[in-house]
């Protein structure tokens, strides 16, 4: 861990990179070296929890934002409903990569929009289930992650038959079995669940431009008051590289 006060040494480094007095509201203060609980669900390659390790796009980008602070971090795995729950009780500190919301917001504050967008897909097996437009989704099965979202037409459109699964191989699997006619799914998540499953499917012409996904904390959480240092810390991630490595990384990365 690099012991990093941020209040002032990133500050003024960060000044140095950009134009003067970007961040000249800083103090002196040091951030508080917090051990900060990550509320996790296994999600490839965004969150990837194994027995010996956990890794994935996200969990390494929060981790160099961490170390900058001088952070320590463990994880709590959970499905991602369940994660929005701790959240908002304050059992969990940081959950990572959810979609901003008005309902969220009133128990988490979103601190910095982190991660790339991604189109959300339409997969399907049957070809008499191919998706050509929204038009085509009502009469369908459609297979989604419980507690996400996904664009706001579809999220309250209570016409819509909609199944719902805990992680996003359960869905897929679903999909293989036709338990389900469709399953949307964020596009770097759900083709590297077919990969990794060895399951064949199709992608709909018709999809969604995605919305860029948030590190988020909990109003309950002491590093709350540290947001402007996690934006800081995340910036000089950015200027380093080191962001757009990791995305590199992990759309290049095969499932096996």
């Amino acid at each position: 861990m690099r012991w990093i006060a941020l209040k002032g040494v990133l500050a003024g480094i960060l000044m140095l990179l950009w134009a003067p007095g970007v961040l000249s509201q800083q103090g002196t203060e040091t951030v508080e070296p917090l051990t900060v609980t990550v509320g996790v669900d296994h999600s490839p390659p965004y969150r990837i929890l194994e027995p010996s390790q956990k890794s994935g796009l996200y969990l390494e980008l929060f981790e160099e934002i961490a170390d900058r602070l001088g952070w320590r971090v463990q994880y709590r795995e959970a499905p991602f409903r369940r994660i929005l729950l701790l959240m908002r009780r304050g059992e969990v500190d940081v959950m990572l990569g959810p979609l901003r919301t008005e309902e969220r917001e009133e128990f988490m504050t979103f601190v910095a929009p982190a991660f790339p967008p991604e189109r959300r897909l339409f997969f399907y097996v049957s070809e008499s289930n191919r998706i050509e437009r929204y038009s085509d989704l009502p009469g369908k099965v459609i297979g989604i992650l419980e507690g996400a979202r996904y664009f706001t037409r579809f999220d309250n459109d209570q016409a819509l038959h909609k199944e719902s699964a805990a992680h996003y191989e359960n869905l897929m699997m679903m999909l293989q079995r036709g338990r389900v006619d469709v399953v949307v799914a964020p596009e770097l998540v759900g083709l590297y669940t077919l990969r990794a499953h060895g399951i064949e499917a199709n992608i709909s012409p018709f999809f969604v431009p995605g919305d860029r996904s948030w590190i988020a904390v909990s109003n309950q959480s002491p590093a709350r008051r540290y947001a402007e240092d996690i934006r800081a810390a995340l910036k000089l991630i950015e200027r380093e590289g080191i962001r757009e490595d990791l995305v590199l990384k992990y759309q290049e990365q095969k499932a096996y």
